[in-house]
Formats: structure tokens, sequence, C-alpha cells
């Protein structure tokens, strides 16, 4: 079965409740509909709700079966102020209601009161934005230090572990990861890659040497980030560090690799040293072997929070909002 269809058939069986604080949005509409027609998620649309029904019958766009939740309402809004600051006492309400003047901050709110499983935006909102509203509403899974994305690839000529597919990690968020950092978005991405598809994750830190083979900055910092994550985590295979083809070349891990590891050669989730290493790596894997992306998703956030890229189709929008629920579905 098609990676996407997989997905899409196990957000149909447990559809779970997403919010869409960008709730004007043409995409955003659209892609709600398209989600409650195949049944894979029940869709929440937060904000003004004449506007948001007067744009969507501009557009044509039937909003049966999605409901509308109201953003402004001043006694639903109290309500939703008030029970967040009972559980998070260190947040003021006088802060909170600044903030809920843009709809993500009320959805981020709801979704931390367990009235919604995914808020998703992204189409009106920086990533930044949205990093920066989650960070202050939700909050950090315990263990990791920075929010960071992770993405799935389907690459034609590659035949790894899981076939055509590989695990990217992080291409889109952290600029320079310190090891600490670094050892946190390894284990985030093995977290997001089993809850999503299941797999067995086989984690590799790359750089340009393996075990040992060059020195430098950039190679002590990757090794002493596997410490950490190896540490924190021990139920979870990471390695490294490995150049690329050490780690997904069974072959040159076996010339390369003088030691037992449970991922040389075998990973189906890769580490970038950093941002730019991650940005070439995923740009040349679309240049050159035009592979398909699936994401990035952002990981490390305590619950699910969902960002897509501002000029992304309806159909990645989709796509994304099916991968946030399954996920979700596994954080249940």
């Amino acid at each position: 079965m098609d990676l996407m269809e997989n997905i899409y058939r196990q957000a149909q069986q447990e559809p779970q409740r997403v919010i869409f604080p960008e709730a004007e949005n043409e995409k955003m509409q659209q892609a709600t509909r398209e989600c409650t027609d195949r049944g894979i998620c029940r869709a929440i649309l937060l904000g003004d709700p004449q506007k948001i029904t007067a744009s969507a019958a501009e557009r044509g766009i039937s909003l049966d079966g999605i409901e509308i939740a109201d953003a402004f309402d001043a006694g639903q809004l109290d309500q939703v102020i008030e029970s967040y600051s009972r559980l998070h006492p260190d947040k003021q309400e006088t802060v909170l209601r600044e903030m809920s003047r843009d709809p993500l901050y009320t959805a981020l709110m709801m979704k931390a009161l367990g009235q919604a499983d995914v808020v998703f935006a992204g189409i009106d909102h920086t990533t930044g934005s949205v990093i920066s509203a989650g960070l202050k509403l939700v909050g950090l899974r315990a263990g990791i230090a920075r929010v960071s994305s992770v993405a799935v690839f389907k690459i034609p000529a590659f035949g790894g572990s899981e076939e055509q597919l590989l695990g990217f990690a992080d291409s889109a968020v952290n600029l320079d990861p310190d090891a600490e950092q670094l050892a946190g978005i390894a284990i985030s991405s093995c977290d997001t890659l089993h809850d999503l598809l299941d797999w067995d994750v086989r984690c590799a830190l790359l750089s340009y040497s393996t075990d040992g083979s060059a020195g430098g900055d950039t190679v002590t910092k990757v090794r002493e980030a596997v410490r950490i994550a190896n540490e924190r985590r021990p139920d979870l295979a990471i390695d490294g560090e490995f150049q690329l083809d050490a780690a997904i070349d069974p072959a040159v891990a076996a010339k390369k690799v003088k030691r037992e590891s449970r991922v040389a050669g075998r990973a189906n989730v890769i580490i970038f040293p950093d941002l730019n290493a991650g940005n070439i790596g995923v740009k040349l894997m679309q240049q050159f072997a035009h592979a398909d992306a699936y994401g990035p998703m952002l990981q490390g956030f305590d619950r699910i929070v969902c960002d897509c890229s501002r000029g992304a189709l309806v159909e990645e929008i989709v796509g994304n909002v099916a991968m946030s629920c399954v996920r979700a579905q596994k954080r249940r």
C-alpha cells in the first residue's frame, strides 16, 4: 500500500479533532472540506463565525459537517482562559487575554485543555510564529531541548531498509544545534516516525566522519549528541557518527564500521548536524533523485502542534493533517 494511502486509512479509523485557527483562509477552508468528506478528521474552524461562513459562501465551499467555533465569544473565551490558567498557574490571565486576540493562541489553549487533539496552522502564520505560540502555551516534551522537524522522503532509486522511504531531520528549524539539542532532535525523530509509520526506527547521526575517521568540532558535537541520546533513551537505536553511505549502505558499513551496530548500514532516519547540511541534502534529493517529500512535521512539543508551508497546496495540507492525526492517535 502507498505511504499516504496507509496514512489516510489509519486517520479514518479514529478521526481526531483538529482545530484550524486560520479559519477564513481559502486553502484552509478547502482542506477542511476535503478532510471532512474523506473522514480524515473532525474539523473545527476557529474564528469569527460570520466572517467564516460569509467567506466560504462567496467561494462556494460547503461547511456542512464542519464545526465552527467562535474565537471571540466573551463567555466561551473567559471559560477557556480561566481553565487554562488553573492548569498553568504561572500564566497570567491578562497576558492570555492579550494573546487570545489571535485565534492561534486560543486554539493552543483549547488543545492544552483536551478540547482538541491537533492544532493546525501555517498559511497565515510563519513557522516561527507557530513555534513561538506553541512554546508559550503547550511547551516541550520532557527531555527535549528544542522544537525540530522531521520529514519522510520517497526516493525512487533508493532501496533501503524501508524500501524507498527514508526519514530526514532537521532540515527546517534549527540552524546550528548543539550536542544536547541534536540529541533531542534524534530522540524526537525516533518517536515521531515510530508513531507515524510503526517503524523499528534506526537513527543515524551524520557527519563527514565515520567512527573517528576524521576530526573537528562538528564531529565532536555529533559524537557527544550520540552519547547523550543513548544515555537518555537507551531503548532507541541511535548511533553515529556516520557518513551517509555508512549509515544506509550495508556493504559500505561492513567496511567502515568495525564494531557492532544496530544502525550502521540499515538506518531509516538520518540526522543532519546542522540546517546548512540538512537543507542541501533535501534539495539534492528533490532535484537529482526526484524524491517526494512528506512533511516536514514539527516535533518536540508536549502535544501535537502542526505547521505547513505558507505556499502549501491544499493536497499537501490534507496530507499533513492526516499525518498529524495518526501521530495524535498514538499519543492518546
